[in-house]
This record gives C-alpha cells, sequence and structure tokens, in this order.
C-alpha cells in the first residue's frame, strides 16, 4: 500500500504546482489584459469612425475618388492578414483564427488557392507556424509585431499591403483577426482592407454628405492611408486584448479543473490511507492472536 500512498502523494504534489503556475498566468495575463483593453476601447471609436468616413466618402463620389485604392477589379490573386497570438494556453483562441482563415480560402477563394495566388502575411508566431504546416503560403515578415506592438510596427505592414494592392500584387486584402468583446468572449471575423469597401444600398440611410477643405482629391490622397494604417492597428489592438483576455479564461478553467482533481486526489489518499492503517491493524491483530495461541 505505501507505493500507491506515495504514487498519489507525487500526483498531489505535480498538481498543486501546476496550479501554481495557471493561477500565476491568471494574475498575469489579468494585468495585461486591463492595459489592452484600455487600448482597444479608447481606440475603438475613433478608427470605426474614420473607416466609416471613408466608406461613405467612396461610396458618395462620382467617378474615381480614391483612386486605385477603391477600385475593384477580378480578384485573381488574394491577401490574407491574418492575426493571432506568438504564445499558447489560451484556449481554442488560436484555433478558431486559423480555422476562420481556412474557412474563408474554401468558402471564397478556392479558384485562387488552387492556382496557387492566395498569400498569407502572419501577425503572431502560432498562425504563421500552423498555416506553414498546412502548406499555405504563409509569409514570416511581419509575424514578430506583437515582440514590438507599436503603431509604426502595424504601419509598416499597411503600408506595405497598400503598396503591394496598387502595383496589383494583388486584387483583394482580407485581414482575419478576432474582435475583443470581453474577456470571455471574442467574434472572429474576417474584415475588407482593400479595396475599399463602399457603404452598400441597404445603407443608403448611413451616407452622409461632406464639405471639404481643401479639395476632394487632395483631401482624401492624404486621408486615404492614415485611416487604412488605423485600420490595421485596432484590428491588432483588438486581437491583442482577446488572446489576453482567452488566456486569462482557459488559466481561470485550468485552475479550476487543478481544484477538481486534487479534491477527487485527496478522497483517493484518504482512502489508501485508511486501507493501510487497517491492513496493519489486521495483521498486529493477527500476530497477537496467534501468539496467544
Amino acid at each position: 500500500m505505501s507505493g500507491a500512498l506515495k504514487e498519489v502523494r507525487n500526483r498531489i504534489k505535480s498538481v498543486q504546482s501546476t496550479q501554481q503556475i495557471t493561477k500565476a498566468m491568471k494574475m498575469v495575463s489579468a494585468a495585461k489584459l486591463r492595459r489592452a483593453q484600455d487600448a482597444i476601447l479608447q481606440m475603438r471609436p475613433y478608427a470605426t469612425k474614420l473607416q466609416e468616413m471613408l466608406s461613405n466618402i467612396v461610396s458618395n463620389s462620382e467617378g474615381e475618388v480614391g483612386g486605385s485604392l477603391a477600385s475593384e477589379r477580378p480578384v485573381e490573386k488574394v491577401l490574407l492578414i491574418v492575426i493571432t497570438s506568438d504564445r499558447g494556453l489560451a484556449g481554442a483562441y488560436n484555433a478558431n483564427i486559423i480555422k476562420a482563415a481556412k474557412a474563408v480560402i474554401a468558402e471564397r477563394y478556392s479558384a485562387q488557392q488552387a492556382q496557387g495566388n492566395v498569400k498569407i502575411w502572419n501577425i503572431g508566431k502560432k498562425g504563421y507556424e500552423a498555416m506553414l504546416k498546412a502548406n499555405y503560403k504563409a509569409d514570416a515578415t511581419y509575424k514578430d509585431i506583437f515582440l514590438d506592438l507599436r503603431f509604426e510596427t502595424v504601419q509598416a505592414c499597411a503600408q506595405a499591403a497598400v503598396k503591394a494592392f496598387e502595383n496589383k500584387e494583388f486584387d483583394v486584402v482580407e485581414i482575419v483577426y478576432s474582435e475583443f468583446k470581453n474577456a470571455a468572449t471574442q467574434r472572429f471575423v474576417v474584415e475588407r482592407f482593400l479595396p475599399i469597401p463602399k457603404v452598400t444600398a441597404a445603407a443608403n440611410a448611413k451616407k452622409s454628405d461632406f464639405i471639404f477643405e481643401p479639395n476632394k482629391e487632395e483631401l482624401i490622397a492624404e486621408l486615404m492611408p492614415k485611416i487604412l494604417n488605423t485600420q490595421l492597428y485596432k484590428a491588432v489592438l483588438d486581437a491583442n486584448a482577446s488572446e489576453h483576455g482567452a488566456r486569462m479564461t482557459a488559466m481561470d478553467k485550468a485552475s479550476e479543473n487543478a481544484n477538481e482533481l486534487l479534491r477527487s486526489l485527496k478522497i483517493s489518499y484518504n482512502r489508501a490511507r485508511q486501507a493501510a492503517i487497517t491492513t496493519e491493524l489486521t495483521e498486529i491483530v493477527s500476530g497477537a492472536a496467534a501468539l496467544q495461541g
């Protein structure tokens, strides 16, 4: 019985050690989440309004205002900017983003994928590793953005995508990421980056008229790249907050599971201990009876 007791005791120590790690990771993620949540909640109204304004201007304008960045053309070459995290232990967070990226390729761009014309720029190491393993054309140029998360590092990626679209290296650019709702909830979205989406006929009520100073073309040329930079930065901040929320929730669940396992192991340990004591008592009583006999 001593061997069984030792084994259960070792398992209890192992689970307690793991629980200490999960609790520490939960606290770290909670602290990071507060900062990331503040950043995206402050950024989102500004970015959303800018994007809405840009779509309205492009939709209401006659002719080719917005130039090549607003022009629709036959989709032959596709770029997906897929935003995941650098680290795991965040539940199904990364798996869901990768699943969304694969789904959009299969549903919208299967013909282009068959011709090898779908390219993926990964922001985050986990997405890069997964897409490369699945034999997609994954590019690692921007995968380390989360190691130095600043507007300037994200802007470099956005400007490169804009330049590639203008040079007709890609006919459409989409962003796949997780939109932060709260610590336990993320919404996995595919968002059009280029060409700039127009307000649909169904959304006519939301269309606005603008007075331009200086002239429209000059203002659009100045504003458009900045708005696109902001759009991608918002997506990265959303993903950053979502990652920490998902990890905090996953570590909380892991700590709860460790508690349940510890409770079960302690019951097993007490039963084994009682059985060992009963066996020893039986042996003592039997020995005493034999001596008396």
